[in-house]
């Protein structure tokens, strides 16, 4: 296929004959067109979130911008949402391979967020492959047999909604002009290519949740990407929905500034609590102030984590636009009524918590939690969204409100606790799964993200335990070792030495995925 390639772009792995309906030259050229367009833009934003870290070290804390007041204080809106999204009120997530696709779409939730970033790892095989799954998904041929099982689409499935990689992921695979491509405009490119025009066809359209974002300014790259798509496939105008994910807490301060760059293909904004807690940690590394306490004690209760909630339901119906709430990372427990019981009473005060305050729509991350979900949302929003509902109108948040600590402990269980799933996670990253249950939750990257930053900033200002004691390399390795006896050494000695690299090396490593995506085919 070498020589049928777009110029100046090269692969570094031969096309698989299953992999060729997707790395068509069309597709590919198509993606080529967008980094020569756009991947000097995202290439220094980048550079700018790197000094914007240098000037959080010094001591700066955020604040909401002084030159774009004009646009907090605005009267506009974004568009008004697609038929197939105007009723969000349960969502499901998850990676992009063939059965999760079948059943999340078949799950009885009313979107499926299939995810090429945090629930994915990103082997050269699970991209072109959840690429493909995609298309067969659109088009409603897809089916798998296995197990001795049969699986296939029912009649009514849940609106599709694609995550591409955030903006600060490579896929090293794929070369243009010598350049290695962004993740996010592979992701986002062979998508849109290959079924933009199928999706339209059928009633719905190309829409995306989008990671990850620190800036308004990396929000209005994305609607120019979008804008250059569309014109370029012959396609109308926010025929493209986006729902931002605010998961930093650089983001929180740009709501207003975010959806309106995005304002003609908005669809609103996502709380995703777990990344978010992880840019807290890694934003403030150096602030010995903003140490956060045990993973397990920063819940959505805490001021920090209810502010911004709200913040975003205020924000989103103010501009007619959908405020969709975090993940409920429980999953039903087998073989244990109790830990099962405890799981359903935990999702269901969540989800309440959410409707009440006004979320239009939710996360699960496994079947079995949608009816119940849907179950509280039915209960509590009686409309198929809450925009025009008044919540939180008269709500009134400052900078400190969103950067108040919540108080806690910090405990020995709490660090042996990080180290556990950082090296469960990492294992199962290493060998191709992105979504894994752990201790009767479903992790992705975020929750191996917060994990290691916490063991970083411990170590780096030497944290006093509650129960004596101090947060030191040599409590940390004995630890590490201790978790290595009991989950088999051998086993995790891949991940033992990715943690060593994102956990305890200075500077902060950005993104566990970053490093860990050396390893990965």
């Amino acid at each position: 296929m070498s020589d049928t390639l777009p110029a100046g772009l090269t692969l570094s792995v031969p096309v698989a004959p299953d992999q060729a309906g997707v790395l068509t030259p069309e597709a590919l050229a198509f993606v080529a067109d967008l980094h020569r367009r756009f991947n000097s833009r995202r290439l220094e934003l980048l550079v700018a979130r790197e000094v914007r870290q240098l000037r959080l070290d010094a001591g700066e804390k955020p604040d909401f911008l002084p030159e774009t007041a004009s646009v907090r204080a605005g009267e506009w809106k974004v568009v008004p949402p697609k038929a197939d999204l105007n009723d969000r009120r349960v969502e499901i997530t998850g990676p992009v391979d063939r059965k999760m696709i079948i059943n999340a779409l078949n799950s009885g939730a009313k979107v499926f967020m299939a995810d090429f970033e945090d629930a994915s790892s990103p082997s050269w095989a699970n991209m072109v492959a959840g690429q493909q799954n995609l298309a067969d998904a659109v088009r409603r041929t897809i089916t798998l047999e296995q197990g001795g099982k049969s699986y296939r689409l029912n009649d009514q499935t849940a609106t599709l909604v694609v995550r591409p990689r955030g903006w600060h992921l490579p896929e090293k695979h794929v070369s243009i002009d010598g350049e290695i491509v962004s993740g996010s405009l592979f992701d986002f490119g062979l998508y849109f290519f290959h079924n933009a025009a199928e999706l339209l066809s059928r009633g719905s359209g190309p829409y995306f949740y989008l990671p990850k974002m620190e800036s308004h300014l990396e929000a209005r790259l994305w609607n120019d990407v979008f804008n250059h798509a569309e014109d370029t496939l012959g396609v109308p105008r926010s025929t493209i929905r986006a729902t931002c994910l605010i998961e930093t807490i650089l983001a929180t301060f740009e709501m207003d500034e975010i959806l309106y760059e995005l304002r003609e293909h908005s669809a609103g904004l996502n709380c995703g609590r777990w990344d978010y807690i992880f840019s807290i940690i890694k934003k403030f590394r150096e602030d010995p102030t903003m140490l956060l306490p045990n993973r397990a004690q920063v819940t959505m209760e805490a001021h920090m984590m209810r502010s911004y909630s709200r913040l975003a339901i205020q924000t989103c119906h103010k501009r007619g636009a959908h405020a969709i709430g975090g993940m409920s990372a429980f999953i039903p427990v087998k073989n244990d009524e109790a830990a099962n019981t405890r799981a359903f009473d935990q999702v269901r005060r969540d989800k309440e918590r959410e409707a009440g305050d006004g979320h239009d729509g939710t996360w699960v991350a496994h079947p079995g939690m949608v009816a119940l979900a849907t179950e509280v949302f039915d209960r509590l929003m009686a409309t198929p969204n809450q925009i025009g509902s008044g919540k939180q109108a008269d709500f009134v948040v400052t900078a400190a409100d969103l950067l108040q600590v919540p108080e806690g402990e910090i405990s020995e269980d709490g660090l042996r606790l990080n180290i556990n799933v950082a090296l469960q996670y990492l294992r199962a990253w290493l060998r191709g799964a992105g979504a894994v249950p752990i201790h009767n939750l479903m992790e992705d990257a975020a929750t191996a993200e917060i994990s290691r930053a916490q063991i970083w900033q411990w170590l780096r200002h030497g944290v006093t335990l509650s129960g004596g004691g101090q947060v030191t390399e040599t409590l940390v390795e004995r630890l590490l070792n201790e978790e290595l006896d009991a989950l088999g050494r051998e086993e995790h000695a891949q991940a033992a030495a990715l943690f060593h690299e994102v956990a305890t090396v200075r500077p902060l490593v950005d993104f566990l995925t970053l490093s860990g995506y050396r390893e990965l085919a």
